[in-house]
């Protein structure tokens, strides 16, 4: 028995000693310097030769002056303003090649940040010479298309490097672009032009990131105001023949915005407009400028609906509210500082309740359909499921966690809804102002006082939540924090449109959709049921979306799914209307990959679509609220 017991033990010991392999981590070593605030010693040189549009590459070289020999850490822009998130495209960095003295300069890639690169500067040596391409998506799968064969959008952090170890406001650097022959170029940043050569104003790293350049062979400018200009490029002249009566809605919208704010954050502010089928989309902020892709048709097409015009208010609006009143968390010194996005309901939230009013206010897009588009907006969050478990303060975390790709299930999981249920609390908050005051004050009023100082200074000045409380109680008095800290942080049934109906309002649905409802609809090619099947149709019957716990949900439908037939007869989106008009069950057939299912949706309860109902007579709330001042 000794012998089992010790056979045993032999046999115990030796499988703890058999475990499997435990190793410890490998520390991560961070050899890049923090940024300071000190002056860098010499002037970057930058020179661009943008003539490839066919191939769609940017060629670049650059002077990088250095002080001393030994180790330095060059940085391609990571965390870029304005994206709330890291997304410098460093996988189109090419050809990178390093000479000092004519001689080459190893570099070596960081082993955690991609975005660095290392080098030793040889003894002797007074710059870098770095010379590489951007070889820029030819195709959407590759990222946003940014070059075509009639224009581009050039954006510095695309075609540079920069310095580890200072403030980019620090770095100075003179840049140069060769342009294709017979383009115009427009930029925040102003430059002489020397043949094909724009040769851009010295200044420094962080205004050089900050104002991107439009250029293409068709282009018109048109002046706003003393201050401010409309830039725009098209695909082909025709495009931009902009009548009288829209650019003069352009005109009174700066007019209103200045009357709104009382001060002016610029010098000069350009608006970059590209009417374009060829290039990417977007819609992106900065302090004298603003990038505004949209599809043929802005000026041509004005009287079919709203469209996307409501993007130039809002990206004008950020000249105020982002880029010179910024979130603390979301200001960062140089383009490496991970940005904290906390703050985004007033950086976004507030510039989505702005666009729409400031829209109203010039005569851009209609008061009615203003109105419509609200209704739509209030409707979706309305509808939203996710908002029973994710508080919205969550959803601003959402440019770092999806960086905007698409989402299976969008009602269940939120997106950036920081955006338009930001709106919804500015709304209210102009209610309960109003309510306040007896209707002396309104949100016009937190505007002046939160952005309306220091006319010219195109700096950023910095909050924090404290503050945005404090202006409010400056207004009128208030427990304006419990009120924001319960919209931000509480999960919820039903979206807050208390300013609506405390303004004049009320959200409803009908039969018939608002010819807001329809453009929408008409621009992105879909057929919108989420009020009724909680389905949306896309291009020849492929499901795009399909809303958490709708009777599409209930009935097994997901994105991915194509509706084959409606009621035994070939899918069409008219047929699809008809039959939810029917209110009876909806049966389709519906193919999913190589296999054929049918489905009925048991829903009977006919057409849903949402607008606005006036509460009462006379001018509410919300009808002030839109007027032009």
């Amino acid at each position: 028995m000794r012998r089992v017991f010790a056979l045993t033990a032999l046999l115990l010991a030796s499988a703890a000693a058999a475990q499997n392999s435990a190793p410890q981590p490998l520390p991560f070593e961070d050899s890049i310097p923090a940024a300071r605030d000190v002056d860098y010693p010499g002037t970057m040189t930058l020179k661009v030769d943008a003539t490839d549009v066919q191939r769609a590459i940017y060629r670049v070289k650059q002077t990088i002056p250095v002080a001393d020999a030994g180790p330095m850490v060059l940085l391609m822009p990571a965390w870029l303003p304005g994206n709330h998130a890291a997304r410098g495209q460093v996988e189109k960095l090419t050809g990178l090649k390093i000479t000092a003295n004519g001689k080459p300069v190893t570099w070596k890639r960081d082993p955690v940040d991609v975005w660095a690169f290392h080098v030793e500067v040889p003894a002797g040596a007074r710059e870098l010479d770095a010379s590489f391409q951007f070889t820029s998506a030819t195709d959407a799968d590759q990222g946003r298309i940014v070059i075509a064969p009639a224009m581009l959008n050039l954006q510095w952090e695309q075609v540079s490097l920069y310095p580890a170890g200072y403030f980019t406001r620090r770095i100075p650097v003179q840049a140069s672009v060769t342009y294709p022959e017979g383009w115009t170029a427009a930029s925040g940043l102003p430059a002489k032009k020397q043949g094909r050569d724009y040769v851009y104003d010295r200044t420094n790293y962080e205004t050089l990131i900050d104002s991107p350049v439009f250029a293409g062979r068709y282009y018109r400018e048109w002046k706003l105001s003393d201050r401010v200009d409309l830039n725009v490029v098209a695909d082909s002249p025709e495009e931009l023949a902009a009548s009288e009566a829209q650019i003069d809605a352009h005109k009174k919208l700066v007019e209103q915005a200045v009357r709104l704010f009382g001060a002016q954050h610029y010098d000069r502010y350009e608006f970059l407009l590209a009417i374009t089928d060829e290039l990417g989309g977007i819609g992106l902020e900065h302090h004298r400028s603003s990038e505004n892709g949209v599809k043929p048709g802005y000026f041509t097409k004005w009287s079919e609906g709203p469209g996307p015009r409501n993007l130039l208010p809002h990206e004008f609006v950020h000249s105020w509210n982002g880029k010179y009143r910024r979130g603390a968390d979301s200001w960062t010194p140089d383009y490496r500082t991970p940005m904290r996005n906390s703050l985004l309901w007033v950086y976004e939230g507030q510039t989505q309740f702005w666009g729409y009013v400031l829209q109203a206010r010039s005569g851009i897009v209609s008061k009615q359909d203003t109105l419509d588009m609200l209704a739509n907006i209030a409707a979706g969050l309305d509808n939203r499921a996710a908002r029973q478990w994710r508080p919205l303060e969550d959803t601003t975390n959402d440019p770092i966690i999806s960086a905007r790709r698409p989402k299976g299930w969008v009602s269940w999981q939120r997106s950036e809804d920081y955006y338009n249920e930001g709106l919804l609390i500015w709304l209210e908050t102009d209610a309960i102002l109003r309510r306040l005051s007896g209707g002396r004050k309104s949100m016009d009023d937190f505007a002046r006082a939160f952005f309306g100082m220091r006319d010219g200074d195109w700096g950023v000045l910095t909050y924090r939540f404290d503050d945005v409380v404090a202006t409010l109680n400056g207004i009128e008095p208030y427990d304006w924090a419990k009120f924001l800290r319960a919209r931000l942080d509480n999960v919820s049934q039903r979206a807050p449109l208390a300013g609506f109906t405390d303004n004049g309002y009320r959200l409803i649905y009908t039969d018939e959709p608002t010819p807001a409802f329809k453009n929408a609809q008409k621009s992105r090619s879909q057929t919108d049921l989420s009020y009724s099947l909680g389905l949306v149709m896309g291009k020849a019957g492929a499901v795009s979306q399909v809303a958490w716990d709708s009777p599409a949900f209930e009935a097994g439908l997901d994105v991915g799914d194509s509706v084959v037939a409606v009621g035994g007869r070939e899918y069409s989106d008219d047929r699809l209307i008809d039959a939810v008009r029917a209110k009876a069950p909806a049966k389709l057939l519906v193919k999913s990959g190589t296999r054929y299912r049918d489905v009925t949706i048991d829903y009977r309860g006919g057409l849903r679509y949402p607008r606005l109902e006036k509460i009462g007579a006379g001018e509410g709330g919300l009808d002030k609220l839109l007027a032009a001042r």
